[in-house]
């Protein structure tokens, strides 16, 4: 399905003026009195809020999703109106396209415009956007974030992808084996804000209104454990699939789309490499992907963008509904559709709105632990989400579990977003917090810091709801399994198989059950309804967790489902 297809169910999908959400139709917005201005800066202030700091306004568009169109002179007057409330919100407006529509009881030519509203930049409150990159090796992952980072186009033999390399065996391979993040900046205007100019990190957050965070993941097989970890920890809003042109799909394409999904994580693709391909060969990877896409066990609508209206309309669409799954063909090297590519990421809007984000931050503070440092002059620092709460400097929290199952007590000292410092971290956003003298080796990946009024439970075993996606033979107690859960990850035991007659008995691929498993090196902070994801060779399955056993309950637990008795 191409984006024109789809214009009729975008104009047509809201049948009324929602409450809530940050779209607003207007029919029209000319000389309003101070009291109706005054009225209209409110509401605009509001819609902000929804989308929080970002707003669509459909001029032209009556409450009830009607496409009357105004004239000329009405549409100039309404988007002269609206360029003064966005700067009475302290904002700025950009608009997105114009469309000519037929109005029944009127000849004359009539228009209507999507006008895209986004708030200055104030005290690092922009709007950020996680990102996760996936794709099979050497498929253009790196270059292309190197591009869209950089603002320079490659040579054709990966210039564009060596500033991104955290490694030298990367910079040599070619091929990234780590996670690495890179931003992209867009301004109030919907600018581009990247490393050109000689920009540094810190200039780029202070330009910007909306960032880009991608999350850079490994492409070959044998760091997938690396690139699960990315997924599952980093809790990326979007992924973006680069597929190369001349090969389509290939290595672990299938396999990474099939983890996005699993996760459900919103996906859309890109096939790089179209300037080392003719038309044909382009047109027969992108059939490729739309037949994959349309399959049974992905259920996916796929959608060519092809024009910077497609762009508009597939990023709104790819907000609203789980299926649609837009496709992108680009060169980093001649730079053909690289502007849409552009267009989509400054449309694209949050998934979560206000209410979400306020509810998230009414809880006690939580801080995933993801990465581990030392740094000279300041001490250890840790990277990682914050998954709830609010935290500031000087903050006194608790971080744990430890090889013994206690949790240590901790300062936050100073804290880093994209590379630059700030003050207060809500929930939601990524950051590193620097922990002064405190030592390294107590802190392991996959810890949490938390609020001491919290008591967090911690556990060696626990219940899980999984489905066996693949397994070569059978999948019985005592089979081990790596477990991913949020950003912990760790071996674990199959102890049993609940609600089966015998606890010998096997588990095959397609089917479900209640799984008990058991840490193996170390107990861990586990959320009930978390995501789990396990794997062990070609074997996988995903689940939720349903319940947590602290190790007070694990022998009753036991003799209660009659294990003691049989050993």
């Amino acid at each position: 399905m191409c984006a024109h297809d789809l214009l009729f169910f975008n104009d047509t999908f809201h049948l009324f003026q929602a409450e809530e959400g940050n779209i607003e139709y207007k029919l029209k917005l000319v000389n309003p009195t101070q009291y109706r201005f005054e009225h209209l800066a409110t509401q605009l202030k509001w819609r902000l809020q929804e989308g929080r700091g970002e707003a669509v306004y459909q001029i032209g568009v009556e409450d009830n999703g009607l496409m009357v169109g105004l004239t000329e002179e009405d549409m100039k007057a309404s988007l002269k109106t609206l360029r003064r409330m966005a700067e009475k919100v302290g904002a700025d407006i950009t608009l997105l396209r114009e469309r000519e529509v037929d109005y029944e009881l009127d000849r004359s030519r009539r228009k209507i415009a999507e006008v895209l509203v986004r708030k200055v930049p104030d005290d690092q409150q922009f709007l950020d956007l996680r990102v996760a990159v996936l794709g099979n090796v050497d498929s253009g992952k790196s270059t292309l974030l190197g591009v869209l980072t950089q603002g320079e186009l490659d040579n054709g033999r990966g210039r564009a992808r060596l500033n991104l390399f955290r490694h030298l065996h990367e910079i040599q391979t070619g091929r990234t084996s780590s996670i690495s993040f890179e931003i992209l900046g867009f301004n109030s205007k919907g600018e581009v804000v990247n490393y050109s100019e000689s920009r540094t990190a810190e200039e780029i957050c202070e330009s910007s209104s909306k960032m880009i965070t991608f999350i850079d993941l490994a492409g070959h097989y044998k760091y997938l454990k690396t690139t699960i970890f990315g997924l599952t920890s980093y809790c990326p809003d979007f992924a973006m699939l680069v597929v190369g042109a001349n090969t389509g799909i290939a290595g672990t394409t299938r396999e990474h789309l099939g983890l996005a999904m699993a996760l459900k994580v919103p996906i859309f693709i890109v096939v790089s490499k179209v300037d080392l391909c003719s038309s044909g060969t382009v047109e027969k990877t992108v059939r490729q992907l739309e037949r994959v896409l349309k399959q049974p066990g992905c259920n996916k609508v796929p959608m060519l963008v092809t024009s910077p209206d497609d762009a508009v309309t597939a990023a709104q669409q790819f907000a609203q509904s789980a299926s649609i799954t837009p496709i992108f063909t680009l060169s980093s090297v001649s730079g053909e559709n690289l502007d849409l590519l552009k267009v989509f990421f400054n449309i694209l809007p949050p998934l979560s709105n206000s209410k979400e984000q306020e509810e998230l931050m009414q809880q006690l503070t939580e801080f995933q632990v993801d990465e581990i440092y030392s740094v000279p002059d300041v001490g250890t620092v840790v990277g990682g989400t914050l998954y709830s709460g609010v935290c500031r400097e000087g903050d006194r929290l608790v971080v744990g579990p430890t090889d013994e199952g206690k949790f240590l007590r901790l300062k936050v000292c100073s804290m880093q977003r994209n590379r630059s410092a700030c003050r207060v971290l809500r929930a939601g956003q990524a950051a590193t917090l620097a922990l002064g003298n405190f030592d390294r080796s107590l802190l392991r990946k996959g810890m949490v810091m938390v609020s001491p009024k919290m008591n967090p439970t911690i556990c060696w075993q626990f219940e899980a709801a999984i489905v066996l996606l693949f397994h070569a033979k059978t999948f019985r107690r005592g089979f081990q399994v790596t477990v991913h859960v949020g950003n912990v990850r760790q071996t674990a035991t199959v102890e049993c198989l609940l609600g089966k007659v015998h606890f010998s008995e096997e588990l095959r691929t397609g089917e479900r059950a209640v799984v008990c498993f058991r840490f193996m090196k170390h107990p861990e902070y586990l959320r009930v309804g978390a995501k789990l994801l396990f794997r062990e060779g070609v074997t996988k399955g995903i689940g939720h967790v349903t319940h947590l056993l602290p190790t007070s309950e694990i022998l009753s637990y036991l003799d209660t489902h009659g294990f003691l008795s049989t050993t």
